[in-house]
């Protein structure tokens, strides 16, 4: 007979029957639980996050991390980091929670002290890769190693500071719809390295099957890692969304992306994540779903509006 909670294991959601293994799944129909992760959300002032499993992963293998500071002048400064885990590697859960949370305790360690933004970022990827590399094997190829990708926001200053290392992204949506959104990020992925180098067009190019093959990682076997940051002066007020391409791939461009965002994302970050994460769903959720949303409120001095996305350096495919 099937032991259930009076023998102190979990008793299965589905068949109420059947006691919930170690791995997470029920020993009488076979069903899988429901997990902490499969759905979280976090609002902490202007800044909120929301991760979903979707509809077709057993688990959910992205994170997220968000908080505030504040800089040595008094200022507010905001950051927000969103961890996608490589699923094809071991322990792909795991390797974004050790991501985000290292990020995100290395920004909230130099900003206060007064570093740039932009050089915290960059140590703050560092700091994510080391957390990653960390969970590795001791045996080597025994094992793919644990891997994410990464993507960082951080908004201080009049300054909005981006981070990444893979294919999750950033886009800035100003609060008026009438200017131009824009994506901060390229990607560091086969796609991207073909439009780079003018081998295919941009619609091609992610028609292939190949096109989500990143080229940019964190994880014991990265080639040689090579943070990419960059930091814009935006004239005018907007949001910034930093997500997994759970979301990006049911809204690709900049335009769609700001179609989808709520009018209000400035006064109503939580909820216009919720909707981002909607969306996916609507689409289909065949992946996690991650997005933090990150209002921007453009100081009256600042001057010039964010640039053209810096492009990523070449790097090597892993499959």
């Amino acid at each position: 007979m099937q032991g259930g909670a009076a023998d102190g294991g979990k008793t299965c959601v589905a068949c109420r029957a059947g006691r919930v293994d170690t791995d997470g799944y029920c020993e009488h129909c076979g069903h899988a639980q429901p997990r902490e992760r499969d759905h979280l959300e976090e609002e902490l002032g202007s800044v909120a996050a929301v991760s979903d499993r979707g509809l077709r992963h057993h688990r959910n293998e992205d994170s997220f991390a968000v908080a505030a500071t504040a800089l040595p002048d008094g200022s507010a400064a905001t950051v927000a980091i969103v961890c996608d885990g490589v699923s094809s590697a071991s322990r792909p859960d795991e390797a974004s929670a050790a991501a985000a949370a290292a990020a995100n305790e290395a920004l909230l360690e130099a900003l206060p002290r007064g570093a740039h933004p932009q050089e915290a970022m960059h140590e703050a990827i560092l700091a994510a890769a080391t957390a990653v590399n960390a969970l590795a094997p001791e045996v080597a190829g025994a094992q793919n190693a644990p891997a994410c990708t990464l993507v960082g926001a951080v908004v201080s200053g009049g300054l909005l500071t981006i981070g990444w290392v893979g294919d999750s992204r950033a886009y800035w949506v100003p609060d008026d719809r009438a200017a131009l959104p824009r994506r901060l990020t390229e990607d560091d992925s086969w796609a991207a390295q073909m439009v780079a180098a003018g081998l295919m067009g941009e619609t091609e190019a992610y028609a292939d099957v190949r096109a989500h093959a990143i080229t940019g990682w964190l994880g014991a076997d990265a080639y040689d890692l090579e943070p990419h940051t960059a930091t814009f002066k935006p004239d005018h007020p907007g949001v910034v969304v930093v997500c997994t391409d759970g979301l990006w791939n049911y809204a690709e461009s900049a335009r769609e992306m700001a179609q989808v965002l709520p009018a209000d994302a400035a006064a109503r970050p939580l909820h216009s994540a919720q909707v981002l994460v909607g969306h996916a769903l609507d689409g289909g959720g065949h992946d996690n779903v991650t997005v933090a949303v990150v209002p921007f409120a453009a100081p009256e001095q600042v001057q010039g509006a964010p640039p053209e996305p810096p492009a990523g350096p070449e790097a090597h495919p892993r499959a």
